[in-house]
């Protein structure tokens, strides 16, 4: 099982640890404790490197399978070995860009349930750019106008962005929790974490994010267009 530091902090860009098992057929490492994110909730995994007795190892992509972090490796240097000593850093450019992000993806979720009641369909998102779908019967350019304005009002207050993880039955007793129109949460799961925008928005996530909604920076919504009857697309960028 491989402990996830990311979950309880975002800004760790460093980390040392151990490694549990070698897929040498995918030149992939499994370690007991990683900063990686390994990808999910339409969040990218991050990138970086490895180092194991001076030797670099590229962390070319990083996936979850089961309670294991898989770690991706290129290069064609041998692998190293079960029960060494691994030094890992991120790579915090495209780390943190992804952070500012996916808090700008919630302040977005956030002010469109509370102003509208739309829930969210769909999402994803890359460095500094993204998508989410809500259901939204019709969508306009005043519209859309109105909601740009109001995320970027809203991130300018500087809400706190609070992490918790708390046993399932305790997180589905708050209201609304569930921000999706289908719960994507598997009922082996028995601990949920949650991500709150004090104040603003409250809900069940995985991923990496700032400290603070002052860090998301300006939001621009670049597009939107309609993907069914009640299935409207928005399409936002971050300066």
């Amino acid at each position: 099982m491989t402990k996830l530091l990311c979950q309880t902090d975002s800004y760790l860009k460093e980390f040392d640890a151990e490694i549990i098992r070698v897929d040498a057929e995918s030149r992939a490492l499994i370690l007991d404790q990683t900063a990686f994110f390994p990808g999910g909730g339409g969040q990218p995994c991050d990138f970086g490197l490895l180092t194991v007795n001076g030797t670099e190892y590229p962390v070319t992509k990083v996936k979850k399978k089961g309670a294991d972090a898989l770690h991706f490796i290129g290069g064609e240097a041998d692998l190293p070995e079960v029960g060494e000593t691994i030094h890992g850093v991120i790579d915090w450019k495209h780390r943190y860009q992804l952070m500012r992000t996916h808090t700008a993806m919630h302040v977005l979720c956030g002010v469109v349930f509370r102003d509208y009641g739309a829930l969210v369909t769909g999402g994803n998102m890359n460095p500094l750019k993204g998508r989410m779908d809500f259901e939204f019967e019709t969508m306009r350019k005043e519209l859309v106008e109105e909601i740009e304005e109001a995320v970027n009002a809203e991130a300018e207050k500087g809400y706190e962005v609070k992490i918790a993880i708390l046993p399932r039955e305790e997180a589905f007793q708050i209201p609304d929790l569930i921000r999706t129109k289908i719960n994507l949460l598997p009922e082996g799961i028995n601990e949920i974490r949650t991500i709150e925008l004090v104040g603003l928005d409250l809900q069940a996530d995985g991923g990496t994010h700032v400290h603070n909604t002052s860090e998301v920076g300006k939001l621009r919504v670049t597009n939107y267009k309609s993907k069914g009857k009640i299935n409207k697309r928005i399409y936002v960028e971050l300066e």
